[in-house]
């Protein structure tokens, strides 16, 4: 791994919020699905979940621009499930909704742990997510038409929790357990060497404080041997 890489990867790992995050209600155009993932990546996001009870969700490679190599993707069956797991990471629940109830989605404090629901391109949110949240948002329109794309609301509301987390101080320091940031180093530094640990059966070896490959002997002697050896694993 080049010195520019790691450095590009670690400085990734610093500004990433894994206490800010998407729920995607149904959201099933996977052009969408794509460009809210790639807009996610921009702006520090870890992990986005899905409620996908039909079928799987399908992200784009062209529209994400490879941003979903660095976001995860939760499923969840139905939207009790997606709630609960994110209540139990201390998360308030946003949703967007037309409502009375609703507020300026600038009025919200992103700086607090929060998860983000938006619904899908032609029924909004569930029932159910609005009967569950904790605030309901809004994105003020002045035009003929209410409502806005799915990707551009998600990319507008995003941008507004990244200036107030700015502003708070809240990026540049890891939050990210350390076996996940050296998962993620060995796999995109050294990609190379971490198909050959799948296919050899390899353990992955730690990554050093300069992006290198920290293994013993064995493991590297073990890494050397050709598919043909009697004595390879593989």
């Amino acid at each position: 791994m080049t010195p520019e890489r790691f450095s590009r990867i670690t400085d990734m790992l610093n500004h990433r919020q894994p206490d800010l995050t998407l729920c995607l209600d149904k959201v099933h155009k996977s052009n969408n699905v794509s460009a809210i993932v790639r807009t996610a990546d921009a702006v520090g996001i870890h992990q986005i979940h899905a409620v996908m009870p039909d079928r799987g969700m399908q992200v784009s490679g062209n529209t994400a621009s490879g941003s979903q190599q660095w976001v995860q993707t939760v499923k969840h069956r139905n939207i009790t499930q997606a709630i609960e797991h994110l209540k139990l990471k201390n998360m308030q629940i946003i949703v967007t909704n037309f409502s009375d109830k609703a507020v300026d989605f600038r009025e919200v404090d992103y700086c607090q742990p929060s998860a983000i629901f938006l619904g899908c391109e032609r029924d909004g949110v569930s029932a159910e997510a609005i009967a569950l949240a904790d605030k309901q948002i809004t994105i003020p329109m002045i035009g003929m038409v209410q409502s806005l794309n799915v990707s551009v609301a998600a990319g507008a509301i995003l941008y507004e929790a990244q200036r107030q987390r700015q502003l708070a101080d809240m990026y540049g320091i890891n939050k990210l357990p350390e076996a996940y940031c050296q998962k993620l180093l060995f796999e995109q530094g050294h990609p190379i060497y971490a198909k050959a640990c799948r296919r050899k059966g390899l353990p992955y070896p730690k990554i050093d404080e300069l992006g290198q490959i920290k293994a013993n002997r064995e493991w590297w002697a073990l890494m050397r041997k050709p598919a043909d050896d009697p004595g390879n694993i593989s």
